[in-house]
């Protein structure tokens, strides 16, 4: 009998001993080791984070403790950043306004009139297409939009672009070139309100996309009246 309990008591300690050796030379199961991050790392990541449930969900469906649970922190660590919730989607909407801006300032280099337009068209398309989460979040209403600018204030700032380009086209043809921030503020938000049309359907493709509103936006200047009329009944 006391053969048999010494036995066990071996085995035991055998298996005990054996346990400890996987521990030690890594072939035991493991807990995933949790990377650490830079306070920099850790932002961008929470950034990323916040922009992709922003996009799916909206302000008010994104919760900070789903942004923290998906970040693999505490909440605290959320707010630390960005002091919470409001603070995260401004940081968001005010980058992709920047991203959106510059793409279309970029992309403004040729000398024609007419490619300058194309090149205009693109630029928001090719932003709707690569940055798709940002564009979802920028044309969302939010209450933090005033704070941080809307899709609105976007648009116009776009067309301020756009808007010296066909001040000089209009002088030099003889038309009023202080109607030149009407027509700006018309062309890009075809193209804006079109792209987001497009970002649903997606067809036909970018490309045949951009050259039927350049068709439309350019045609339909080219063809344009010195004193626009009324033909209904309505003159005012």
């Amino acid at each position: 009998m006391i053969e048999r309990v010494e036995s066990d008591s071996n085995t035991s300690g055998s298996k005990d001993r054996a346990a400890r050796a996987a521990r030690s030379s890594g072939s035991g199961p493991r807990r995933p080791r949790r990377v650490r991050m830079t306070g920099k790392e850790r932002r961008e990541q929470l950034l990323d984070i916040g922009r992709a449930l922003f996009a799916e969900r909206g302000f008010e469906g994104t919760s900070v403790e789903e942004i923290a649970a998906k970040a693999g922190v505490s909440k605290p660590v959320v707010y630390e950043h960005f002091g919470g919730k409001e603070g995260l989607y401004a940081v968001v909407v005010d980058r992709e306004m920047r991203r959106m801006l510059d793409m279309v300032t970029t992309s403004l280099t040729a000398g024609h009139p007419r490619e300058l337009c194309e090149q205009a068209t693109f630029a928001l398309l090719d932003y709707i297409e690569e940055y798709t989460d940002g564009f979802r979040i920028l044309v969302r209403d939010s209450p933090v939009a005033q704070s941080t600018g809307t899709f609105a204030s976007l648009i116009s700032d776009i067309a301020t672009q756009v808007e010296d380009i066909l001040g000089l086209e209009f002088k030099a043809r003889g038309f009023d070139a202080k109607l030149a921030p009407l027509y700006a503020q018309a062309l890009v938000g075809m193209v804006a309100l079109t792209g987001q049309w497009w970002l649903d359907v997606r067809k036909p493709k970018k490309s045949e996309v951009a050259a039927h509103l350049v068709n439309l936006a350019w045609h339909g200047l080219d063809g344009l009246e010195q004193k626009p009329r009324l033909i209904g009944h309505r003159k005012a």
